[in-house]
This record gives structure tokens, sequence and C-alpha cells, in this order.
């Protein structure tokens, strides 16, 4: 049994390598394309590295799904969700106190709420329909276009690699390809050994793509930000984050209940999505400027942005680690 579960943990760690570095490698790939065929710098960090960076979720959470494990395509969504606020943003604020912009509180932050809250009405019935997985689409298209029509007034903080003119067009074709692959391939690792493990260890599958899955899929996230963190660097916004978690929603469970429909226990998972939605309105909550909060926080009016202390990232990376050891125990 030892020898099993090692097995099966050395194929999840290799597929998220393998995802980390394809990842990286489809965003840079993405742009330098996007660049040769003149598209402005906004339109590609608003479309093309928002949807590479969420490229391992969605990867994982379509293969998980046309594999019979809607638990982990779920959890993988849901624990990434709860990642990004909890573990990358209060992390990342403990070591480095981060401003928030006007536009991410008035903007951002209530359509990443309605991402959740249209997340917990399609799960509740248990499925989430083609049609749902659609709609989701369809709301994700509009997020891209009325986010390009506002970031003409407001130009929003979005970190678009620049890699230079090294290579020849094809070459960056090549490499968008084999890193598509290595996506994919990746993707079959981590969900094979996630759900070995689980089987072998007695974990649901639940638990396992909720706490290692998604770590493994936002661990790329988590690397730029506690790094541009210590080099006291601000290119890495709350808005960013805030996006991805959007995407991680109308894209990653749009794309792949609008391929195949996704059928689950909603009981199992009441508890992460109510949990979601706590964490987002404690951002809220810490977003805004001290002496806002009780003045605007129901109008959000007259708000002209805050700072994210330090002591409130201390509060949410400590609630995500609590939250892992309640997952683990239950």
């Amino acid at each position: 049994m030892e020898l099993t579960l090692l097995s099966n943990v050395g194929l999840l760690a290799a597929g998220i390598v393998l995802l980390v570095f394809s990842g990286d490698y489809l965003v840079k790939g993405s742009v330098a394309i996007a660049h040769r065929f003149k598209i402005s710098s906004l339109v590609i960090g608003l479309t093309v590295v928002a949807f590479g960076t969420s490229a391992p979720e969605l990867i994982v959470s379509l293969d998980a799904a046309l594999t019979g494990h809607p638990e982990i395509a779920l959890g993988n969504v849901i624990g990434s969700n709860v990642a990004n606020i909890a573990l990358v943003l209060g992390l990342t604020v403990a070591i480095l106190p981060m401003p928030v912009s006007e536009q991410t509180i008035k903007r951002s932050w209530p359509i990443m709420l309605i991402s959740g809250a249209v997340l917990f009405i399609s799960m509740i019935d248990g499925k989430v329909t083609r049609g749902e997985g659609i709609l989701m689409f369809i709301m994700l298209l509009m997020f891209i276009v009325s986010s390009i029509k506002s970031s003409k007034r407001f130009p929003p903080k979005v970190k678009v690699p620049q890699i230079g003119n090294k290579h020849r067009t094809w070459v960056y074709f090549v490499m968008v390809i084999l890193a598509a692959a290595g996506l994919a391939g990746g993707s079959r690792l981590l969900v094979t050994g996630a759900s070995a493990i689980a089987a072998v260890a007695g974990i649901s599958e639940r638990v396992i793509s909720i706490t290692i899955v998604a770590f493994g899929t936002s661990l790329p996230e988590l690397t730029a930000s506690v790094v541009a963190a210590f080099k006291k660097e601000t290119d890495i916004s709350v808005g960013n984050i805030i996006g991805s978690n959007i995407f991680n929603v109308f894209a990653v469970i749009g794309i792949t209940a609008g391929v195949k429909p996704i059928f689950f226990s909603f009981s199992e998972f009441s508890i992460d999505l109510w949990f979601m939605l706590a964490v987002y309105i404690l951002l809220f909550i810490f977003m805004l400027p001290f002496k806002s909060i009780f003045k605007t926080a129901l109008s959000l009016k007259n708000i002209q942005g805050g700072i994210i202390m330090r002591a409130a990232g201390i509060i949410l990376f400590v609630l995500y680690l609590g939250y892992m050891v309640v997952l683990f125990k239950t």
C-alpha cells in the first residue's frame, strides 16, 4: 500500500510540475503571438494572460469531468478560488500590505461575488447542466467586453510578460502547441494521481481536489505573488487575483459543463461553497478604507480605494490553514 501511495504521489507531483511549466510557456507563447499581430497589451492582459493563467484549472477540471471524476472538477475550482484569496493574497499581504483601487472595490469584487453566487445556485440541484455552463461562458464574454470598455477610463494593473523578439513567429506557435500538450499530460497525471491517492488513503476526491489539486493549480499565482511581495513590487494587484476567481467560475466551470454536464452530491460541497463566499465577504471588509466601513459599505459611494493591511493577510492565511485542517479531519 505504501509503495502504491508513493507512486501515486509521484504522479501527482509530476502533474503539478508539468502544469506549472506548461502554463507559464502557454502564456509566454500566446503573448508573443498576440504582440506579433499588434494586439494591445491591455487586451492581451485581460484576455490572453487571464485565460493562460486559468488554463491549468480549466484542463484539470475538464479532464476530471470527462474521465468520471466530477468531485475533482468542482473541488479544483472551489479550492482554487479559496486558495487565491486566503492563501495567495493572504500570504502576500502578510509580507507586504497591498493597495486596492476604487475600481476593484466597486466593480471587480461585486462581479466576483456574483460569479460565486451563480456557482452556488447552479450546484444546488446536484448538477451543473450544459445550459448553465453556456450561460456562464456568455457571462464571461460579457465580463471581458465590459472590462475592455472600462479599462479605457481606468487602466487596470495587469502584468503582461515581456519576452522580446527572440524567435520567429512559428517558434511561438510550436511553444503554444507543446505547452497545450503539456497541460493535457500534466492534468491527466494530476487527476490520475489524485483520484488514486483518494482511493488508497481513504480520503474523498472532494478533499483531495480542494486541497492538493487546488494548491497545485494555484501554485503559479502563489509563487509570482510571494516573490513580488519580497521584492516589494506592487504589479501583482488584488484585481488580478479577483479576476482569476471570476475566470475560474465563468470559464473553467462554464466550458467544462458546456462540454459535459457535471453531476455530484451538493451536500458534499455546501460547506466549501459557504466558506468561499464568506472569504469573499471578508476580503471586501478588509479592502475598504477604515473610515468608509460604516459610512459607505452598503452604498459603495465615495470610496477612493484603500490598503489591505498585514494583519488582514495573517487572518486570511490562518483561516486557510484552519480550513485545511478541518477538511482532513472530517
